[in-house]
């Protein structure tokens, strides 16, 4: 079980960091991944960890201000999110994927969690 939290409302330019806990698993075995989905829009990538977190990977659109990390010690995982737009608003879900790292992640998905950028 995944489960995301940290969303919110917030203006252009402030930050956010948003927490996905893992229940039930051997966190470190699996790569996690943040993806967003704006009102209307089909879910998009973000950003990803592999297990070990020795590798990241970003969307072009975050690169330079996510930055995605874990904490395999608290089965955790985050997403700091700097330098917010208004068009980084969407519900934010955490995936966990025990082979896959990147756009095509994808074995089980946290609730999601809600942001807002206000302009």
């Amino acid at each position: 079980q995944l489960q995301a939290s940290g969303g919110g409302l917030v203006q252009a330019g402030e930050s956010l960091r948003l927490s996905c806990t893992v229940s039930g698993r051997t966190f470190s075995s699996y790569h996690m991944g943040w993806f967003r989905q704006a009102p209307g829009k089909e879910r998009e990538f973000k950003a990803a960890i592999t297990g070990s977190g020795s590798s990241t990977y970003y969307a072009d659109s975050v690169k330079g201000r996510f930055t995605i990390s874990r904490d395999n010690a608290k089965n955790t995982g985050y997403l700091q999110m700097n330098s917010l737009k208004p068009e980084d608003t969407g519900v934010y879900y955490c995936v966990a994927d025990p082979l896959r790292v990147g756009v095509n992640m994808g074995t089980y998905w946290g609730q999601g969690t809600l942001v807002t950028v206000s302009s």
